[in-house]
């Protein structure tokens, strides 16, 4: 009976060991890595490495900023970067996905989920609010897989509760990802293609490229524990557009026509007096 019990007690250990995805210790050190380009438009905050590999391109540092990091282009350690990433993509996105858990058609936005694997045979979408429940266990792995792309409407949120970590959030992308404006997203971005973060979207987790290019916008994306990473799901604000100034022209002109009414007003006045 013990022999039995034990039995049992390592083939459900085995299981939950497969059920774990791992970074390789040289991309868990990378907030955003590409295979072809990175590219960057406005005031971007990286905290950890940047990396292309086996692409030599990275543009747009500055006006963007990296810290507790460096950029590599190409060589040996974005090179070693990038074969972590496909070992724990391959990793990810071979784990058995439950029949419950297939979530096909179905937008993210006003779930809660609990710690385990889902999966949508194609596309995911992401309007509101998708919340991650650790269940009070900080170990606890949730990992998504998209046939194809995840794309997320602007002002998104991925929300983490009870002891969810953003480390340990994995988003498998069959092909590409695109984040919306001012979506405040966590976990893993794990993409064979490419990785779209428009204006002012935060990323607390990581950016990692296959095949293709990253490009951000005015982000902010950080390796969750690092100071200056941001927080998951709370967006920073994107500061609106300047106000268009009123041309001269327009100026002159609202003054010569309050001038003209003004004298209209004067000749009817004494037209009037006048005649009295």
């Amino acid at each position: 009976m013990n022999k039995i019990i034990a039995l049992l007690f390592c083939l459900t250990l085995s299981v939950c060991l497969k059920a774990q995805v791992t970074l390789g210790s040289t991309v868990s050190t990378f907030a955003v890595l590409g295979a072809s380009t990175v590219t960057n438009t406005g005031s971007s905050v990286i905290v950890g490495n940047v990396g292309v590999s086996p692409g030599t391109s990275i543009t747009g540092f500055p006006p963007g900023t990296v810290t507790s990091g460096t950029i590599y282009s190409a060589g040996a350690t974005a090179g070693q970067a990038q074969a972590d990433l496909t070992a724990a993509y391959n990793m990810a996105a071979g784990l058995a996905c439950p029949g419950g858990n297939v979530l096909t058609g179905t937008n993210l936005g006003g779930l809660t989920l609990a710690p385990g694997v889902y999966c949508f045979a194609s596309s995911a979408q992401l309007t509101g609010t998708l919340t991650l429940n650790g269940g009070g266990n900080p170990n606890a792995q949730f990992i998504l897989q998209m046939g194809s792309t995840i794309t997320t409407a602007s002002g998104s949120v991925v929300s983490l509760i009870n002891s969810a970590q953003a480390a340990n959030v994995f988003w498998a992308v069959g092909s590409s990802a695109t984040i919306g404006t001012a979506t405040a997203f966590a976990g893993n971005i794990m993409a064979v293609a490419s990785i779209t973060l428009n204006t002012g979207a935060t990323l607390a987790g990581r950016a990692l490229a296959e095949n293709g290019a990253v490009t951000l916008a005015s982000n902010t994306i950080g390796i969750p524990g690092l100071p200056g990473s941001p927080t998951p799901g709370v967006p920073i604000p994107v500061p609106p557009p300047p106000s268009t100034p009123i041309p001269s022209s327009l100026i002159l002109s609202a003054i010569g026509l309050s001038g003209a009414g003004m004298y209209q007003a004067r000749e009817r006045l004494l037209s009037l007096l006048k005649k009295n």
